[in-house]
């Protein structure tokens, strides 16, 4: 499958890697020091808080959980089933994922969890739309995978079997994309705090755009109206 994939997928998955890893430092650094973009830990504390009878750490928990599945959806339901195509609907997708960062920034500012929500069903929605798009393949917003193929390859190529370069390439294209976007954002966190998320919103805006730019002009080079998937 990582045969098919078109040539700007490598930059794309870097970029979008790094999106995720600013979304994720700042809500790490944030008011509830809680990782936004993956939910393995949101899921164990969520167990935690049930056993300890912590109702208001249930509701919490279980509102990230469920915002990040709703995200997903809302990706499901604007993109479908589509591949590797770069329809209009994936500038939709990146033009909702920079207005549900946007608009997280003033609740955040003032401490409300539902800006958490919000940042959540943003990584859920860029999670979908990576996902619809490479068919399960790539992943930007959590690393076990990637670092678990790692270790396989590394030891496959103990076993002595030919390496697999390109999943090798698209494991380190989204984990160095992940640290840099990471980095920058904890850098950034100190001076903007909450409006560091602004950054990956002007960045998947800035996708979006560019994914009705490119149907623009293709439907201006055939003499049709602008319009269509």
């Amino acid at each position: 499958m990582i045969d098919k994939l078109p040539g700007w997928i490598w930059p794309a998955t870097w970029i979008m890697s790094a999106v995720a890893g600013m979304i994720n430092v700042t809500g790490v650094l944030g008011f509830a020091h809680e990782a936004v973009t993956h939910l393995t830990g949101v899921t164990t504390q969520l167990g935690a808080a049930l056993a300890g009878g912590n109702m208001a750490g249930v509701l919490h928990l279980s509102g990230i959980l469920v915002s990040f599945v709703a995200g997903a959806a809302l990706c499901g339901g604007i993109v479908g089933r589509a591949s590797l195509t770069g329809r209009r609907r994936y500038g939709a997708a990146f033009f909702l994922e920079a207005l549900l960062l946007a608009a997280a920034v003033p609740l955040l500012d003032h401490q409300i969890s539902a800006g958490v929500f919000l940042t959540c069903g943003a990584a859920g929605l860029q999670n979908g739309m990576v996902t619809a798009f490479s068919g399960s393949v790539v992943r930007t917003t959590h690393l076990s995978g990637l670092f678990t193929d790692l270790g396989l390859l590394t030891g496959q190529g103990l076993r002595g079997l030919p390496p697999d370069l390109r999943r090798w390439k698209l494991c380190l294209i989204a984990i160095s994309g992940f640290l840099i976007g990471a980095v920058a954002g904890a850098a950034a966190f100190q001076y903007l705090g909450f409006h560091t998320l602004l950054i990956p919103a002007a960045i998947t805006a800035t996708a979006g755009a560019g994914i009705f730019l490119q149907y623009y002009k293709s439907d201006s080079r055939r003499g049709a109206a602008p319009g269509g998937n």
